[in-house]
């Protein structure tokens, strides 16, 4: 059987309480003392019970991680990263998939069943009142890839899509695109509209630039497939800003089916700089979000917040970056690589 917090005390020759204390973060707990249970702990083979002990302090230590976007690939590595950050700072994440959830009140009531300590919402495609929601209930939360606000209900952690917009605007325009196309993710995307909207503020100050937009139904290989696909059946652009990196990904296997080729027919720039998009059959030339960076900066708001949960809600935005590969031409007066 199990050795108890019992059997750790008979051992060392201290009270229950005394062990209690030396497991417990931040106990007062004398150094001797603390090598005196610890020794016998590992002579035992005693491992605390983190959850009988969240009966006493109220604190579970986890942390509810929720998406809605399952199907993108971009994903992998943020829960990977996101798992890392909490279990290093000694917190549990518990992963919630949101996907078709449209009633934030269904959620809180759903991670309020596993007594969380917090809520990390991680998505720019869930609407901003889920994170309000959590909020509003008195759960630590914070909307990591939400939508920027310089006067913001909760804590934000992203990039500024509308910028983004703009600078994939820009990038076509120094390569000498005369038609341009916006090919987003769902119209309903707070992501998706942020883009859209400083991809075409951007335009209209270059009047001779044709330009036109459509949406994805998902942020997902399959939607950017079907999208450019039918976009395809019609006069087409001579590049496109697909928003994200696995529609832009579906975009390239729609040109490929079509026998077109990339940059010479039809130019592509993405965004995100997932792994995939480095690939050498894919080389994606696209907007680099700084993930490591954004999940860092989340943890860290979450583990302030649960030392203050009265923490006053800031937008911390992380710039991006152009990554060159090989699916727009050259800019105009550079060669081809």
């Amino acid at each position: 059987m199990a050795s108890t917090l019992k059997d750790v005390a008979r051992r060392a020759g201290v009270s229950r309480s005394a062990v209690s204390r030396t497991f417990t973060p931040g106990a007062s707990v004398s150094d001797k003392m603390r090598r005196r249970v610890e020794k016998a702990a590992n002579e035992l083979g005693y491992r605390p019970n983190f959850l009988a002990r969240s009966l006493t302090t109220r604190r579970t230590k986890l942390i509810g991680l929720v998406s809605n976007n399952f199907h993108n690939p971009l994903f992998l590595e943020v829960f990977d990263l996101f798992t890392r950050g909490l279990q290093d700072r000694g917190l549990r994440p518990l992963l919630v998939n949101l996907t078709d959830e449209t009633d934030p009140e269904h959620s809180v009531q759903m991670l309020r069943q596993y007594s969380v300590d917090g809520v990390v919402v991680a998505s720019s495609t869930l609407p901003p009142e889920f994170a309000k929601a959590f909020r509003d209930a008195g759960v630590p939360v914070v909307h990591s890839f939400g939508r920027h606000s310089s006067s913001p209900k909760v804590h934000v952690v992203g990039i500024d899509n509308v910028e983004c917009g703009r600078m994939a605007a820009r990038e076509l325009v120094a390569r000498g695109y005369k038609q341009v196309g916006f090919l987003g993710g769902p119209e309903s995307a707070t992501s998706t509209q942020d883009r859209y909207q400083g991809f075409m503020t951007e335009l209209a100050k270059h009047p001779k630039i044709r330009s036109s937009y459509s949406f994805a139904d998902a942020y997902s290989f399959d939607a950017g497939r079907r999208e450019m696909l039918r976009l395809l059946k019609a006069p087409r652009q001579e590049a496109y800003f697909c928003g994200d990196d696995v529609l832009s990904i579906g975009a390239l296997s729609a040109v490929n089916e079509a026998g077109l080729a990339v940059p010479g027919d039809i130019g592509i720039i993405g965004l995100n700089d997932m792994e995939m998009a480095g690939w050498e059959s894919i080389n994606l030339t696209t907007i680099h979000q700084p993930i490591r960076q954004i999940i860092d900066s989340s943890v860290e708001l979450m583990a302030a917040m649960l030392d203050d949960p009265e923490r006053y809600p800031e937008a911390r935005l992380f710039p991006c970056e152009i990554v060159e590969r090989a699916t727009l031409r050259p800019r105009e007066g550079e060669n081809a690589p």
